[in-house]
């Protein structure tokens, strides 16, 4: 598999409504695509999450273009690959950079699927061909306007509900939603906005029936959840704090948590997500795919993964209108009563629209073999 030429296509795409975390408040999604071309015209896309700030982790969307730019565009058009799985070694000697790397590698495997004939989710070793999917839900003004939204969601079928809490958006928020929703799948989302401080705060929350809390403590922390998961009964799930096979084998040995959320982006790409998945499954820790405000070429790679075996909680991946009044596929992603088909077709399942995906570009960076790997230190 010989590279010849990448594209990377910044869009600004204007979400439908506005999404509320801890972090703050989004309207525009800055979204970086990578188009990966091989020696017979043959396009892969794959899709960097970052955002436009280093609010989630240290990466940002120019950062991300950068080090695509300098560093792996140059790297994988010089190296020749039998497998996607190679392009992880061959930017191992980089350190983090996840997202970067992580757009151009699930650009490769969707290359790698379409030449040979196959959709990715095979390719990958999934299994499913219908995948449970959540939703996710952003803080409103009020604690009471989040109910007409959950009542929404919950009457258009998906599996589970994903709120975002913070210090003082809390346990009387979750207790007002427990009153009209005693019985739905219900998990909380903190985005690392507690501390141990917290605990008693936290243990209140117990009360609930939970799915899960995802993150509550530190983005890098793995010991103090350990000590967190000792404290509560409701499951932890981490996912900041999964960037790495290394952080999901030492919180695992640990106890820091009983759920992981795989993010593709987070952790590098696809070969990483597998090998999370593997180690995940040999200890029983169920996990799911969490969002980005993915597009829709990232939303059908998270769909790919989750096809996993030991992917068995439903994901972030809902219907693509859900985001976006057009997405940049064809045809966008569906969810129906809370549940997506699989796409057979080989890659990531669509086709990106180019009429539409100009709408929303910004700018394309083309990198080529005339594009020479920019290091000062370098064999």
């Amino acid at each position: 598999m010989n590279i010849e030429t990448i594209k990377l296509h910044k869009l600004k795409m204007e979400m439908k409504t506005p999404f509320t975390t801890s972090f703050g408040t989004q309207i525009d999604r800055f979204v970086t695509i990578v188009e990966v071309i091989d020696e017979n015209g043959l396009s892969g896309f794959g899709e960097c999450v970052a955002g436009e700030d280093p609010l989630y982790s240290e990466e940002f969307m120019d950062s991300a273009v950068v080090a695509i730019k300098k560093y792996f565009g140059p790297l994988l058009i010089q190296s020749e690959l039998s497998h996607p799985k190679e392009v992880t070694e061959i930017f191992k000697p980089f350190k983090r950079n996840n997202m970067a790397k992580s757009g151009v590698e699930t650009a490769v495997w969707d290359l790698y699927a379409k030449q040979i004939g196959e959709p990715l989710y095979k390719v990958l070793g999934g299994e499913k061909t219908k995948v449970e999917v959540g939703i996710s839900l952003g803080l409103e003004e009020t604690d009471e306007a989040i109910l007409p939204k959950i009542e929404e969601k919950v009457n258009e079928g998906y599996k589970r509900i994903k709120v975002k809490i913070k210090p003082g958006r809390d346990v009387e928020y979750v207790r007002l939603i427990r009153k009209h929703f005693p019985d739905i799948p219900l998990m909380v989302d903190a985005n690392s906005a507690y501390t141990l401080d917290d605990v008693e705060t936290l243990k209140a929350l117990d009360e609930f029936n939970l799915m899960m809390i995802e993150q509550p403590l530190g983005s890098s922390d793995i010991v103090d959840h350990a000590k967190l998961q000792k404290e509560i009964e409701t499951p932890v799930c981490l996912d900041e704090s999964i960037d790495s096979y290394e952080n999901a084998k030492a919180a695992i040995e640990l106890g820091s948590c009983k759920i992981i959320n795989v993010k593709v982006g987070r952790v590098g790409g696809l070969a990483e997500s597998i090998k999370i998945h593997d180690l995940a499954k040999a200890n029983n820790i169920p996990l799911w795919c969490g969002g980005m405000l993915e597009a829709g070429v990232g939303r059908l790679t998270n769909i790919a993964i989750t096809t996993l075996s030991n992917f068995t909680l439903p994901g972030d991946t809902a219907s693509s209108c859900r985001y976006w009044d057009m997405d940049i596929i064809s045809p966008e992603v569906v969810a129906e009563n809370g549940v997506v088909t699989v796409s057979d077709k080989p890659g990531i399942g669509a086709d990106v629209d180019f009429e539409k995906l100009n709408q929303y570009l910004l700018e394309t960076d083309v990198i080529t073999k005339e594009d020479k790997l920019d290091m000062v230190f370098f064999d």
